[in-house]
């Protein structure tokens, strides 16, 4: 047990609850044991990125904040999906979001760097023992589906029976890399929304907390790294607002719509934005800007 101070509260670290974040940590380290090959390393990718998809295209951008909408069954594979990033279930995860929305960077904040720190905000929150449960409350309208209910208590299983998979039919050496190191490269560079993006980057509009945007945790998350864009309207499904911020995720689900699986799609309402510029020397381009304060969920 680790002992933390939150904000005068004290938070306990659970080293033995957590003993499977560390341990595929440490499995990782298998792939410096293994000979190299083009084939595994463009497979970590493509497994990273494919469950970076359903964490900000799922459990971001539709559970979170129904930005857009499925019909019951793409619902429910996009939560599946999801669960393959062994990052708790799709109902944990989006309340635990919604929670941080409504208190952004203030005292209640569940991971807030600018008062809590970096390794806080980045995953000490996620292996305390202080937010384990579920909140049900922030989360009714998914948590009416017995399948989402079902699947965010078993959040475990699918991620597991393909890490299993993976190691039987795929090898050792397919394990440490597909698996393992794609999944703590999967962990941190979700965390670095939470952790980095209100620190590093600009600030397009005057939102009530420190959110950032950066071209880079863009790149590395799919989009996400339009942070500040997201916190000044988080009813967008897209989140890079202009057509120079990269937003891949906003651009899948686009795709999606064509064919049905998604519609919808909120965009972020820039006509009704105010010209309000947050002048920065050396800066003359003019881009549409508000202050408003977070939407509550």
């Amino acid at each position: 047990m680790i002992t933390v101070n939150k904000v005068g509260k004290t938070q306990t670290i659970n080293l033995v609850k957590s003993w499977n974040f560390f341990l595929v940590h440490l499995v990782a380290l298998g792939v410096f044991f293994v000979p190299f090959r083009w084939e595994l390393l463009a497979l970590c990718i493509g497994y990273y990125y494919l469950r970076m998809f359903a964490i900000t295209g799922g459990y971001h951008r539709y559970f979170a904040h129904k930005s857009y909408k499925m019909r019951r069954i793409p619902q429910f594979l996009m939560a599946v999906l999801g669960t393959l990033a062994l990052q708790k279930g799709p109902l944990w995860w989006a309340a635990h979001h919604r929670h941080h929305h409504r208190h952004s960077d203030l005292p209640s904040d569940l991971h807030s760097p600018i008062r809590d720190g970096f390794w806080w905000s980045h995953v000490g929150w996620i292996l305390s023992n202080g937010y384990d449960e579920t909140r049900y409350d922030l989360i009714p309208d998914f948590a009416k589906f017995p399948e989402l209910v079902w699947l965010n208590k078993y959040h475990w299983v699918p991620g597991t029976i393909v890490g299993i998979s993976i190691l039987l039919f795929g090898g050792a050496d397919m394990f440490f890399w597909v698996f393992c190191l794609s999944t703590v490269l999967l962990w941190h560079g979700t965390f670095i929304i939470n952790s980095l993006c209100h620190v590093f980057g600009g600030r397009r509009y005057e939102t009530t907390d420190t959110s950032r945007n950066n071209l880079l945790f863009a790149l590395i998350t799919l989009g996400e790294g339009w942070h500040n864009n997201h916190h000044c309207y988080d009813k967008s499904t897209r989140q890079g607002f202009f057509w120079w911020e990269i937003d891949i995720t906003y651009w899948i689900l686009k795709l999606l719509s064509v064919v049905g699986i998604t519609y919808d799609l909120n965009e972020p309402p820039l006509e009704k934005l105010k010209p309000f510029l947050i002048k920065k020397p050396g800066r003359t381009r003019r881009v549409p800007v508000v202050k408003v304060a977070t939407s509550q969920l």
